[in-house]
């Protein structure tokens, strides 16, 4: 039996009542509109600020809140939205300080690190089971893996052409252990998460085929981004060294 602890996000939704369910919580939109402020008193790419936020609130505030009660797959989908599009953003138009190359290489591997770990423990199923259980860890769960993708993004975004070879081998690394964990996910041979073997039914998948989906989800869209910031760090490197040795 499923244990009778009200998730943040509510009850699993009906198909019907979807689109009805967004989460208003007065704290989560306070949060978010202090956050939006304090980032827009602290950059010139406003407009990088102001996209990533409404996405990580989207993520947040939409009826995906609710669905992610009901489908493992649809709260892969809010965690990669959160991790691949609303951080990157946030965290291109959040420049770091100028550091040396000891202390830059120091935060790299550390935010890859706090990532990976993250990542890992979340979707692990006693963890991700017991965010169903109550707030705070609800809250811890999302903090630690958003957090995180903001220090990493913000690290593999912005960092001088020197130090390219050691950001390409963090995002690599950090490629593979996502697709790692998700065709872990998508080859499993039984469902592992508890909290949805009752609730995938609803709509129109197993627990497994539940799972599976939210495997590929995590799988396909984390390779291809950090392959994108990859080609992006080169890019950087080559204008570098056509500045230092102009034809």
């Amino acid at each position: 039996m499923i244990a009778n602890a009200l998730p943040y996000c509510g009850t699993p939704p009906n198909p019907g009542e979807l689109l009805s369910r967004f989460n208003l919580d007065p704290v989560l939109l306070s949060g978010l509109a202090v956050l939006l402020v304090v980032h827009l008193r602290s950059t010139k790419h406003r407009g990088l600020a102001i996209a990533g936020w409404i996405v990580a609130g989207a993520a947040l505030v939409s009826p995906l809140c609710a669905l992610s009660v009901a489908l493992f797959s649809a709260r892969v989908a809010q965690h990669m939205i959160l991790v691949l599009v609303a951080a990157p953003l946030i965290a291109f138009a959040w420049p770091p300080r100028s550091a040396s190359a000891t202390r830059f290489a120091l935060k790299l591997w550390s935010t890859t690190l706090f990532f990976f770990a993250a990542l890992w423990f979340w979707h692990m199923p006693a963890p991700y089971d017991a965010t169903f259980s109550a707030t705070w860890i609800y809250w811890t769960m999302h903090g630690t893996l958003f957090g995180s993708a903001l220090l990493l993004w913000r690290t593999l975004l912005h960092h001088p052409p020197a130090r390219t070879t050691d950001v390409l081998a963090a995002g690599a690394l950090t490629s593979i252990q996502m697709g790692l964990l998700g065709a872990v996910l998508t080859f499993a041979g039984h469902p592992l998460f508890y909290r949805h073997l009752l609730t995938s039914s609803l709509w129109g998948l197993t627990p497994l085929r539940d799972q599976q989906l939210g495997g590929v989800l995590m799988w396909v869209p984390g390779i291809a981004l950090f392959v994108f910031a990859a080609v992006r760090s080169l890019s950087r490197l080559w204008r570098a060294l056509e500045m230092e040795n102009p034809a």
